[in-house]
């Protein structure tokens, strides 16, 4: 069931969250709670990279993909780019635009504004080869 937040705060997310939600598999509250714990695997990746350089990007790529299909894509994205520190947006944005998944907006952040990185660019399109 897809609901209208206007914009996602603290107090609305997990609400948010779970009513997006959508893995026919989920058997538990722990299993979507273990899927939002993606959300903290990918920026502690991103603090990874910032600080020693090493792009573990097939790993983030899984994590974005298991996220956009337990979740729709636009939805996916929208938490990603509410629960990673700004600082990381413009890694996660060249993320999505390699996989495919950036939406044309997000509420909560001026995607014009966000540069990709074209280091993780460069990185991810030689890995890609």
């Amino acid at each position: 069931m897809l609901m209208n937040f206007d914009i996602l705060t603290e107090q609305n997310f997990e609400l948010f969250a779970k009513l997006n939600y959508n893995n026919p598999e989920c058997m538990s509250v722990e299993e979507f709670k273990d899927d939002l714990k993606r959300i903290k695997y990918i920026k502690k990746l991103f603090i990874k990279y910032e600080n020693e350089r090493q792009l573990k990007d097939i790993l983030i790529k899984n994590h974005i993909l298991i996220l956009c299909n337990v979740f729709n894509s636009q939805i996916a994205c929208r938490i990603l780019f509410f629960k990673i520190d700004k600082k990381y947006h413009g890694f996660l944005k060249t993320f999505l635009s390699n996989l495919n998944l950036l939406p044309i907006t997000i509420p909560e952040v001026n995607l014009d504004l966000i540069q990709t990185d074209l280091r993780i660019q460069r990185l991810i399109t030689k890995n890609d080869k």
